[in-house]
């Protein structure tokens, strides 16, 4: 007699008191803790359903193999192959988990590296602190009168601040300044009458090719989330803001990390890069904007913290001359500061709405500004006379992103019901595109320097070639959101768009490119 579940001589026999059935008693055992069922007919059976059957040893038949000497030497041969190739598996997975542990290693000896620097720093924070507070009650008398002029930052000092509802008095944006972007202005708007595309410019078909070539865990693990991308497109430095408070300096070619700048309380919603100065700008929900500059070792200081806002800073955008800069946030004003002072020149604020701001984008020739807001408006200003001179209406929800065409000509918008594109010429929607459906919102727009693409980030990141009025936008390349989370937040073109980086909900910066193309990593 057989096992019903072996189909073999059960060693042990039992049989079942109710279907009478035969078992190898360690195997119904097993099946009874896990299933508490006949595994033959279903019924509900208990160890105690269980009978055990003497009869007397059974001797196992010698296997066909074992009769003769060539079939145990078949069999013997079949144990060696099997211990080879259970050997290899293990010394593969002794090679893997070496690997792991060098980089187990590596990121752990970094991590003490960091949290030297900041016991270091914070000590140094410390003696500062008690130098101060040591000299503060001998130096009170005497700066008593002057602390009624102090200025922070373009704020007054804290006592003398404004009584609630009424806005600090600014300086306004001098002659000098408006000579200065006026100026700008015309150079580059004579450039772009003689502008040509570089013929360094990656072509449709190369986009096409586009996959995945790195991932960079930037941000913690702790509060993941990518929020805002910048390049500087000389250097190829990236610059990341992200969920966990912190902004990220990264260098592309080499993979590393060059700086993390911590100091915000709360998430940075906005990073921008002037290449000029090697200078940083971070905007965040804890209402301030800091100013960071780098150094010859790599690491960046925070020169300015801007408290000009009474809500969350949304968006930054830098002017073309790289003097100035503008802010915006949902508390419904865009400030206007020099960069080098820190100073807020103009808060501009529309009497005549309530919305908040959620983005914003300087025009390339930096005597338009274009911002969205919550109510899905997109508003164009007058930068020298800070008036509001267009309106374009159509979009549902908050307006997540702006970005003006090198042309000069188009402005691509984005919001939960997908992208819009608007001819400033005739002031007028000539194109919309819902991508991702009416539940996706459109996180993110961005048109590549050139202005030959359109970078859209959303559920996943789509490349959109960039055309004219009358003709078709189409699609050259989707690529799936790697990431997991289902919400890419933000992209950027690198130089020449021979990459292009995309940021999402998990901690990574991926770069998307050419497979084995070292142009794209060369500054």
């Amino acid at each position: 007699m057989n096992c019903s579940i072996s189909g073999e001589v059960p060693e042990e026999p039992v049989v079942s008191k109710k279907s009478g059935l035969l078992f190898e008693k360690r195997l119904i055992e097993r099946h009874i803790s896990e299933y508490g069922k006949c595994p033959i007919t279903g019924e509900p059976l208990t160890a105690d359903d269980i009978v055990p059957v003497r009869t007397g040893k059974i001797v196992r038949p010698r296997p066909a193999q074992a009769a003769s000497i060539p079939g145990m030497l078949g069999m013997f041969q079949l144990e060696w192959d099997s211990l080879m190739l259970a050997n290899f598996a293990m010394e593969q997975q002794l090679h893997t988990a070496r690997q792991e542990l060098s980089h187990a290693l590596y990121q752990h000896d970094a991590a003490c590296r960091v949290i030297a620097r900041l016991k270091k720093e914070r000590d140094e924070a410390r003696s500062l602190l008690a130098l101060a507070e040591r000299q503060i009650p001998m130096s009170a008398p005497s700066t008593v009168a002057a602390n009624a002029s102090v200025h922070s930052n373009g704020k007054p000092a804290a006592d003398d601040q404004p009584g609630p509802g009424v806005r600090n008095v600014r300086p306004g944006i001098s002659p000098n300044i408006l000579d200065d972007m006026t100026e700008c202005n015309s150079v580059l708007s004579q450039q772009r009458k003689r502008r040509q595309i570089s013929p360094t410019l990656a072509p449709v078909d190369a986009l096409e090719r586009y996959t995945q070539i790195s991932s960079h865990p930037l941000h913690k693990t702790s509060k993941p989330g990518i929020l805002s991308i910048d390049i500087h497109s000389n250097k190829n430095i990236i610059a990341t803001g992200g969920v966990d408070t912190n902004a990220v300096i990264f260098d592309q070619p080499s993979g590393q990390i060059i700086s993390t700048l911590s100091g915000h309380s709360k998430k940075v919603n906005s990073v921008k890069i002037v290449p000029r100065d090697d200078l940083l700008i971070t905007g965040s929900a804890d209402k301030t904007v800091r100013i960071w500059q780098g150094s010859d070792d790599g690491n960046y200081n925070c020169n300015h913290v801007l408290k000009d806002h009474t809500a969350e800073v949304q968006a930054v955008t830098v002017h073309a001359t790289n003097n100035y800069f503008v802010t915006a946030s949902l508390d419904g004003t865009w400030c206007f500061y020099d960069l080098s002072s820190g100073l807020c020149l103009t808060q501009v604020e529309d009497p005549s709405a309530s919305e908040g701001y959620t983005s914003l984008a300087f025009h390339p020739d930096g005597l338009i500004l274009g911002t969205g807001t919550t109510g899905g408006l997109v508003k164009i200003w007058d930068v020298k006379s800070q008036t509001n001179v267009a309106k374009f209406e159509g979009h549902v929800g908050a307006v997540t992103s702006i970005s003006f065409s090198e042309n000069g000509y188009f402005l691509a918008t984005a919001a939960s019901d997908g992208i819009k594109l608007w001819d400033l010429r005739k002031l007028k929607n000539f194109r919309t595109f819902t991508p991702y459906g009416p539940d996706t919102p459109t996180n993110c727009v961005e048109f590549d320097y050139s202005g030959s693409y359109l970078a859209a980030a959303g559920s996943d990141t789509r490349v959109i070639q960039a055309t004219s009025v009358k003709l078709d936008w189409n699609t050259i390349k989707t690529f799936p959101d790697m990431s997991g989370t289902g919400k890419a937040t933000s992209v950027k073109f690198g130089p020449d768009a021979k990459y292009i980086a995309v940021g999402s909900m998990d901690r990574n910066l991926r770069i998307f490119g050419l497979p084995g193309d070292d142009s794209a990593m060369e500054p």
